[in-house]
């Protein structure tokens, strides 16, 4: 970012107005960035990140926040609605997840602000139940997300990276197999990754779970909310949740496939005495006795109801209704990328797929889609671009753009091929593999990115 955003437009506070602004000057302010931003997404050509895309929708989430945008749900004693909203979303999505299987167990759960809080908290968890441990670890795909690394980074537990199969892009069970030691205390399979859309292997890390003693924590921050509903329909999805054996903790997020607002997400238990050790409790505290049920002491119970109502007004026919439709789109988009001998998908995907090139690099493909205002997501080793189908892909026309958009960037690879691709620079992955250097590199160009939607311009 070259600029401070919307510089020379509108007025940049360095320091809090002496007087406070008109109210009709801020909302016709935020009103004007909304409009201008809104038709990035609006159109159905951004992968993921607007996973509902409706904005009756949001505006009926919107008014049931509304009435409790100002609430701590810490203050049950005050506002025991906000427990109501909890407990319900989590048996809702323990329902979904097949928690009728856990018959010599009493399942539980948290909401989190997101996958990666959702992730976090599972991580503690295991270390949590495993303090004999001197220094725990967990065995998490390659392709798993980087919120358990981060987790392991904070709470002192040690990721083990197992590779994939580059064909079926699941975990190696054999490294997985050779790789449990005396120190791992949990599994993680994804249902399904973020890169390539595929399912691991679950009830075969069930398995391994179970001859270990061990955990297993499915990550569905991106599939709990849609492959349920898929497998109703009957598309061929493995089963991943609480009705494979060894299964003990599933992530889903709310705010992706739930069209909940953002951020939230629920943590599911097989047991709550996993989930009990999340609990933190400081009874002898000078300000009084302190209790909250994550890392979280402050939480939105505008949030907690506003997901809540999502989850009651679509019900299971909503969810399935718009299921079917992604998983359709997802489909035909498929097929397309499918019609050029020059493209291959990666795996075996779901709702969400990743294709590459064998002939050319794929960010050539991108740089001209990007010119047409399609913005998907970048990956690397190898280089590929992948396609996270939603609500706003469903559209009339969308599929129709996709083909001939696609055929149109192909065609441009083709006619480019050897030349460096400019989005390449930004997304693909460094020529023969990474090294320190690179990594400073990036690491140094991450930042600078940050810094300049964070940094104030001089006056």
């Amino acid at each position: 970012m070259s600029e401070f955003p919307y510089s020379g437009e509108f007025e940049i506070h360095r320091t809090l107005p002496e007087e406070g602004t008109d109210r009709e000057i801020i909302l016709a302010t935020l009103s004007t960035m909304s409009a201008r931003e809104n038709p990035i997404w609006e159109g159905g050509q951004c992968s993921g990140t607007m996973y509902c895309g409706d904005h009756d929708h949001y505006d009926f989430l919107n008014e049931a926040f509304s009435h409790f945008s100002y609430v701590n749900s810490l203050q049950r004693d005050m506002c025991p609605s906000s427990s109501k909203f909890e407990a319900e979303i989590i048996a809702m999505t323990l329902d979904l997840l097949g928690a009728a299987n856990l018959t010599q167990s009493s399942p539980g759960g948290l909401v989190t602000s997101g996958g990666s809080g959702s992730i976090a908290h599972a991580v503690l968890a295991y270390r949590e139940k495993n303090q004999t441990t001197n220094r725990p670890n967990i065995i998490k795909p390659e392709t798993a997300h980087p919120a358990f690394n981060k987790a392991g980074h904070l709470f002192g537990v040690d990721m083990k990276i197992a590779p994939v199969d580059p064909v079926t892009t699941q975990v190696d069970l054999d490294w997985v197999r050779a790789n449990i030691d005396s120190n791992t205390v949990a599994l993680v399979g994804s249902a399904c990754n973020y890169g390539y859309g595929t399912v691991d292997p679950i009830r075969e890390l069930g398995a391994l779970a179970l001859e270990h003693a061990i955990g297993l924590h499915v990550d569905g921050c991106l599939g709990g909310f849609i492959l349920p509903f898929g497998q109703e329909l009957g598309y061929d999805i493995e089963p991943f949740d609480f009705s494979v054996p060894g299964v003990t903790t599933i992530s889903a997020d709310t705010h992706k496939y739930g069209y909940a607002l953002k951020g939230t997400s629920v943590l599911c238990f097989a047991d709550q005495a996993l989930r009990d050790g999340q609990y933190f409790y400081l009874t002898d505290w000078s300000g009084g006795k302190y209790c909250s049920p994550g890392m979280d002491g402050s939480r939105s119970a505008g949030l907690l109801a506003a997901t809540w109502a999502a989850m009651v007004r679509l019900g299971r026919s909503g969810y399935r209704h718009y299921a079917e439709a992604i998983f359709s789109t997802s489909a035909a988009m498929q097929e397309v990328v499918l019609t050029h001998p020059s493209l291959r998908i990666l795996g075996r995907p779901s709702f969400l797929f990743s294709f590459t090139s064998d002939e050319y690099d794929i960010y050539l493909v991108n740089d001209f889609l990007r010119t047409r205002g399609w913005r998907l997501n970048g990956q690397q080793y190898p280089n590929a671009l992948h396609m996270a189908v939603t609500r706003p892909q469903t559209q009339p026309g969308v599929v129709e753009r996709w083909t001939s958009d696609l055929a149109e960037g192909v065609a441009y690879a083709l006619l480019h091929q050897g030349d460096a691709a400019q989005s390449g620079a930004i997304y693909g992955g460094v020529a023969g593999g990474s090294n320190d250097e690179a990594d400073t590199f990036i690491k140094f160009f991450m930042a600078q990115m940050m810094d300049a939607q964070l940094a104030i311009p001089a006056p």
